[in-house]
């Protein structure tokens, strides 16, 4: 003890003088916390491989691989694809099974079209299910049909799809190479000439006869009392009609046409000239009015020009 009453020298680990120091105290304090834990580790590290997995960890694995390898086979082998045209998605089947299948569509705004080709142009059948059922898809598939111009597609929960669609208005048949097609009023082909439904729309013929419908409209117009016997028409060369009556072909000009239908009506009205043995009437000429007679009606005119001649003669 010094003079002012303090020890001098410093602490031990038990808190006296001449000790190890307070570093010490740590490094022994440390040391015994650590033991039990290294301890512990090394009696782990000891233990067998077969010891440290847990119990059912090799027959989990073992049973994963092979339910992935068998997935695999049943996607890649084309058994899974032929399982969902004929069962539909697992999603679809499972949320059928909870009770929420398609079970009704309603549709509305069909003039033209029949139920079944907008339910297969949609692509819903039994195997859909209201859940899983992508209106936005749906949609598009619809507008992708030429005679549809809008559609909406709503999910009524639990079991119903609502479709509301707005068609486009046929306004003739256009016949090209041997094939016949709906047209709209401005050309647009919108449908097949598949059935009958369409039979009474004005039928147009030739190459860019589509887009010249209006032109041929008007003509029926300007026909007057005839435009109801007008069957077809014919666009020639890119610049003219020739009109179909009744078997009779009328050849119209480039331009007036109007005009010469309107000659055809006033000798019609005087002459009765449609109701001859005419099998055209060739209105090309702005000065005269070219008729071909059938052969029968040709041979006998011919015949009796003939006995004419003779008669003169004698």
């Amino acid at each position: 003890m010094d003079g002012g009453g303090r020890l001098s020298g410093t602490l031990n680990a038990a808190g006296h003088p001449d000790g190890a120091g307070f570093p010490a105290v740590i490094a022994n304090r440390l040391q015994g916390v650590l033991k039990p834990v290294l301890r512990s580790r090394r009696t782990r590290g000891s233990l067998p491989i077969e010891a440290r997995i847990p119990r059912g960890f090799g027959a989990a694995l073992v049973a994963g691989t092979l339910a992935t390898l068998s997935l695999f086979g049943f996607v890649a082998s084309g058994r899974y694809d032929a399982y969902v045209a004929e069962n539909g998605r697992p999603l679809d089947i499972a949320a059928r099974i909870a009770g929420f299948g398609v079970e009704r569509v309603t549709i509305s705004g069909l003039s033209r079209m029949y139920e079944r080709e907008v339910m297969q142009a949609a692509g819903i059948d039994w195997r859909s299910s209201v859940p899983f059922l992508d209106v936005a898809q749906i949609r598009e598939k619809l507008m992708a049909v030429p005679l549809i111009a809008t559609a909406s597609v709503r999910k009524l929960y639990p079991n119903e799809i609502v479709i509301t669609q707005v068609e486009r208005e046929p306004a003739a048949l256009w016949q090209k190479n041997g094939e016949i097609r709906v047209i709209a009023a401005d050309g647009t082909v919108i449908d097949e000439m598949r059935d009958d439904r369409y039979a009474n729309l004005p039928l147009v013929v030739g190459e860019d006869a589509n887009v010249h419908l209006q032109e041929y409209l008007g003509l029926i117009d300007a026909a007057g009392p005839l435009g109801e016997r007008i069957k077809a028409g014919s666009y020639v060369s890119g610049r003219r009609w020739t009109l179909k009556l009744d078997g009779v072909d009328i050849r119209l000009p480039e331009t007036g046409a109007d005009e010469a239908l309107a000659r055809l009506v006033d000798l019609e009205r005087k002459n009765r000239l449609l109701e001859k043995d005419v099998i055209a009437v060739d209105l090309r000429l702005a000065d005269r009015v070219v008729v071909r007679l059938t052969e029968e009606a040709a041979a006998a005119r011919a015949e009796a020009r003939k006995k004419t001649k003779k008669g003169t003669a004698t």
